[in-house]
């Protein structure tokens, strides 16, 4: 550390620095106030996002309650487009799809939640995607159930990925391949998706043999 005899030196070096230095340091200065500024009215931007998106998600099941399926839609279709990065999108894209299955319109809930699967945050991609086997089963689209299966279950956590297996399992029987879905069961099975009725189903598929066996 340089050391001054007087004050006199001591002011001359501060203004020698301050020439030198002076101008990095409040363009130094003005960047840290612009990111801190910026950082604070991005996360009021975010909030007041999420508490517009909140308030038409409620208004949406408002509508869904009463039966008001023209401004559900619109209510759904307007969260999407605005708010489409909100878990808020995610979850009318999930209530307009179970509306639409109620009212038979299967193709619709497909187009629903295929619009909306590579917006959703990464907590609810996974649950949209499994409606969408869901929808693909139920409407006969077998292959396309297990092709988005074979694209989306890779990436899923230990949660997700037995009920990818399960739902391929439902997928090979509609397509009457037991030996498959009996390995897509007991896969699930052994992944920890300990339910009943998946038991029941691998159950199912095994009794032929059984009875084939003791006869």
């Amino acid at each position: 550390m340089e050391i001054y005899d007087s004050e006199e030196e001591q002011i001359a070096a501060l203004k020698r620095w301050w020439k030198a230095n002076g101008q990095s340091a409040i363009t130094g200065a003005l960047i840290a106030l612009v990111v801190i500024v910026g950082w604070n009215l991005w996360q009021s931007y975010q909030k007041d996002e999420a508490l517009q998106a909140s308030a038409l998600y409620q208004q949406l099941v408002a509508a869904v309650n009463e039966r008001k399926f023209e401004s559900a839609e619109k209510i759904s279709e307007r969260l999407g487009r605005d708010y489409g990065g909100t878990a808020y999108a995610a979850y009318a894209a999930l209530l307009q799809a179970k509306t639409q299955v109620e009212q038979d319109n299967l193709q619709a809930a497909r187009e629903t939640l295929q619009q909306v699967a590579d917006q959703v945050p990464d907590e609810l991609v996974h649950v949209v995607n499994l409606r969408r086997v869901q929808l693909l089963l139920a409407t006969g689209a077998y292959e396309q159930g297990l092709q988005l299966i074979a694209e989306k279950a890779p990436g899923s956590s230990e949660n997700f990925a037995p009920l990818y297996e399960e739902l391929k399992g439902d997928l090979y029987v509609a397509m009457d391949r037991p030996g498959e879905a009996r390995t897509a069961y007991q896969q699930a099975l052994s992944s920890g998706l300990a339910m009943p009725l998946l038991q029941f189903k691998l159950d199912d598929l095994t009794a032929p043999e059984i009875v084939e066996s003791s006869e």
